[in-house]
């Protein structure tokens, strides 16, 4: 998680790190694999990330190197030999997935520009949330605006999970959790709706939920 420092303006296409952010948070909030990022930045496994860091949001353009307020440099040039290349690992698969609460589906996936990323699940205030699978915490926080209290589960190489909109996160950032074991509780959106918020991404990009989830 990003220790505290300065923080800065930076142009479209770089991310200034805040408060809170892990590199996980980060790729989550673009739409990229943690890894894309890494490999983009020279961050090798992205553990000792912090505030003020600039992380560049594509190949070539950053060294996720932190440059200091007084010296905003222009975006650097790079020929396309010289970008730094990434490919997925190969495909694994997560055993036995599972519905992360009780309730019916009230908003489903690209539905909404709410639900472009994921599902909304209704519920009642402070029911419990379960991982969908086993994994491990890679995020648990309320750094990113607009999800309240949001846990990311890395099941593996391929998958990662997501549960927004929770009223209180009962396990924390590094922790193993397994199939069914309960991580949140519900809480509500802004607009004061009782519901979880939930993600299935591979490779970084989001697919439909239903496709995983059995009973679907």
């Amino acid at each position: 998680m990003a220790c505290s420092s300065g923080t800065l303006n930076w142009p479209t296409g770089y991310h200034v790190v805040k408060q809170g952010d892990t590199l996980f948070s980060i790729a989550w909030q673009y739409g990229f694999d943690y890894r894309e990022l890494a490999v983009w930045n020279n961050l090798g496994d992205g553990a000792l990330i912090y505030e003020g860091q600039i992380i560049s949001l594509a190949p070539g353009a950053g060294s996720g190197k932190r440059t200091p307020a007084a010296k905003q440099a222009p975006v650097a040039k790079t020929s396309a030999k010289a970008l730094p290349v990434y490919a997925p690992p190969p495909e694994q698969q997560v055993a036995g997935w599972q519905w992360p609460t009780q309730g019916s589906v009230v908003e489903g996936y690209k539905k909404s520009v709410k639900t472009d990323s994921g599902i909304h699940i209704g519920g009642r205030y402070g029911q419990p949330v379960q991982a969908a699978s086993s994994g491990q915490v890679v995020y648990a926080g309320n750094a990113l605006k607009g999800y309240g209290n949001l846990l990311i589960i890395k099941h593996n190489d391929t998958y990662i999970s997501a549960y927004g909109f929770n009223s209180e996160l009962l396990v924390t950032e590094g922790e193993q959790v397994t199939g069914g074991q309960r991580v949140a509780l519900m809480g509500q959106t802004p607009a004061r709706q009782v519901l979880l918020h939930f993600e299935i991404r591979k490779d970084g990009k989001p697919v439909n939920p239903a496709t995983y989830l059995p009973g679907s």
